[in-house]
């Protein structure tokens, strides 16, 4: 671990620091709904940059809305894979991230996504481990400026310095299948979009904006609170900010204690902030909403 002792500012001041810088016309909509779902569905792969917004809204029984709400829950929850935990965002508005970019294939194929989508390589898709599943995304090659604009469906890449996992057509179209890996851009753009008006073009994505909340750095996590207490001491020596929080993990209920460093109120400074942690020599550092 790397002492400096100058770095002792909260996450805003650190790097604004580095920045300062009738019934008749209701049955033919439900059977045009029909059509139209069927459509979609099978015209996806043909229409691999054009996001087809959602049909209009139907009725939905509670059972349903329960349902909706149960996949919701499930696609943000923390979870644990190679041993190392996983917080999904509970937003991606003002998320950008920059990092190598990878693809997977034949080996994932046929299989269910962490959506429960099937995954199919020749499609447009791709993999995050934390960015809420359903969120469109540009993803731009640094090294080309080819850009495209996808869905994540998928969790992962867990490989360190990875940042997004392509399906193998976006990676062609990209230019990241050749080499196998690139450096690239990636920006939420938002989340999928309700048509307009009839007759009106629709919108593909609702965009999103930065935005304000309170995020801190997890540098830690420790079953006992005693050893929480220690690291907390030592942290004093790095940054203004030390807290421990308890959190209680999905399966088994096990208590944890959490060490986050720094406050921070945009998504965007605790990106930025979660880097130069990083470079203090917490490697598995990662950001959360508090």
């Amino acid at each position: 671990m790397r002492i400096n002792l100058w770095s002792r500012f909260d996450g805003d001041t650190f790097i604004m620091a580095l920045i300062i810088k009738t019934r008749f016309s209701f049955l033919c909509r439900f059977f045009s709904f029909g059509i139209l779902f069927f459509l979609f569905l099978h015209g996806c792969s043909a229409r691999a940059q054009k996001f087809t917004p959602s049909p209009a809204k139907t009725k939905k029984s509670s059972s349903d809305l329960a349902s909706s709400a149960s996949i919701r829950s499930a696609t943000t929850r923390p979870y644990k894979v190679m041993g190392k935990w996983y917080h999904p965002l509970a937003s991606a508005q003002g998320f950008r991230q920059r990092g190598l970019a990878s693809w997977y294939g034949k080996d994932f194929h046929g299989k269910k996504t962490s959506n429960g989508e099937v995954y199919n390589m020749n499609e447009i898709s791709a993999a995050h481990k934390t960015l809420p599943l359903g969120t469109y995304v540009r993803v731009r090659n640094i090294k080309n400026n080819k850009e495209l604009d996808l869905r994540i469906n998928d969790r992962g890449p867990f490989v360190a310095g990875r940042v997004i996992d392509l399906s193998k057509a976006a990676a062609k179209k990209l230019g990241v299948y050749g080499p196998g890996t690139a450096p690239v851009e990636v920006i939420a753009l938002g989340v999928a979009a309700e048509p307009a008006k009839q007759n009106s073009l629709p919108r593909s994505y609702i965009p999103v904006n930065y935005y304000e909340g309170k995020f801190t750095i997890q540098v830690g996590a420790f079953s006992n609170l005693d050893n929480a207490k220690k690291f907390r001491q030592q942290l004093y020596q790095l940054y203004k900010y030390v807290n421990i929080t308890t959190y209680y993990t999905h399966r088994g209920g096990k208590r944890l204690y959490r060490v986050t460093v720094g406050r921070c109120s945009s998504l965007q400074l605790a990106g930025q902030y979660e880097s130069y942690v990083k470079k203090n020599g917490f490697k598995d550092a990662f950001m959360v909403a508090e």
